[in-house]
């Protein structure tokens, strides 16, 4: 750990030096850049000076134990050094968990996708109570919520509903709820009592930027339809659905949710872009290591991941063992003890890595 930190700190020193030449400023994209990386380094960097400060009180300390001393000093040099002994502990683990490699993406707003997976209408019925799970956290956290597409359900669920949310921090907290929720209630269309056990999948994409995927207009095959609602029937008189094929891949993605053809033609090309940024990340990830499957907050969308249990009020999440009995409350939004429990575990993991 020590040689990771002092190459950090050389390179800090460098940057710090850059960042004085009064020639940087003739270039203000590289100036960003540098004093970007100044800027991510300087919380470790003030963490490890502080670290190296009480070494050395440490040192000293032990030094003066063995010399002799009176009795009321050497209580005295003992309380500080128990005492610092006590502070190293606690910035040896913060500097642990600065060393963790960062995920760029986790800055990012995100693109949420729920399908109704087994369970038919229930499955779809339980796509709504996550969709509406997800809303009220992003509410509770000061997030903007916007719908993107969705296709209903005739007794009122999602056969799929994809949405977006806008806020600090939206990926590094929800990227761990990709993968396959499963539901244990007496459906309403059951009138014998017996539960039933239905699915829903959900994808979390960090939201790409323009840049960082780039799509030819070549590549794409533009379809404009009439939306419609339950049963077909249409629900605007003119073309404003929309339908693009990325033809390099086939993926396909449609919006009619907005009225106007282009509002509906943007959002499409947001839900592509977050598709082809996440299947380029997950080549990156494949010929690396498999890191969905060997760390517990990755998510991978075919895993089962948590199971809704509303007999017993009872939720569980199966990558942690960990089962909370308020499935009412965590329903309204309050996922952050699972989530925090999640990042906690990632965090654990990525540390013995770095032993």
């Amino acid at each position: 750990m020590l040689e990771k930190l002092r190459a950090i700190e050389k390179k800090y020193k460098e940057l710090s030096e850059k960042l004085a030449d009064p020639n940087i400023f003739s270039d203000q994209e590289k100036y960003k850049e540098i004093a970007k990386s100044h800027s991510d380094l300087s919380e470790t960097v003030g963490k490890y000076e502080e670290y190296k400060m009480i070494m050395a009180r440490i040192e000293e300390a032990n030094e003066m134990l063995e010399d002799e001393l009176e009795a009321d000093f050497r209580e005295f040099v003992e309380m500080e050094l128990a005492e610092n002994e006590e502070n190293l502990e606690r910035l040896d683990s913060e500097l642990k968990l600065l060393l963790i490699p960062k995920d760029p993406r986790d800055k990012k707003n995100v693109i949420m996708e729920i399908r109704a997976g087994t369970g038919g209408d229930e499955a779809a019925l339980f796509a709504n109570d996550l969709f509406r799970m997800y809303s009220r956290y992003a509410e509770r956290k000061g997030w903007k919520v916007e719908l993107m597409n969705a296709s209903e359900s005739e007794i009122g669920g999602f056969k799929e509903v994809i949405f977006s949310i806008e806020g600090h921090g939206a990926y590094s907290r929800l990227k761990y709820e990709s993968g396959v929720h499963r539901v244990q209630r007496v459906p309403v269309t059951e009138s014998g009592g017996r539960i039933h056990t239905s699915t829903s999948t959900v994808a979390v994409l960090p939201e790409a930027e323009e840049v960082e995927v780039e799509i030819s207009a070549d590549e794409l095959r533009v379809d404009v339809y009439r939306s419609t609602g339950h049963g077909g029937q249409s629900v605007n008189t003119t073309d404003s659905a929309v339908r693009i094929t990325h033809l390099p891949t086939g993926l396909v993605v449609t919006c009619q949710d907005e009225k106007s053809q282009l509002k509906n033609k943007t959002k499409a090309m947001r839900i592509l872009r977050a598709r082809l940024l996440d299947i380029a990340e997950e080549e990156k990830r494949a010929k690396i290591h498999k890191e969905r499957r060997s760390q517990v907050g990755t998510g991978d969308r075919s895993e089962r991941i948590r199971t809704y249990n509303f007999p017993q009020n009872r939720v569980t999440d199966h990558r942690l063992g960990l089962t909370l009995h308020k499935l009412d409350i965590i329903l309204d939004g309050e996922l952050d003890e699972f989530i925090n429990s999640l990042i906690t575990n990632d965090q654990i993991q990525k540390l013995k890595g770095l032993d």
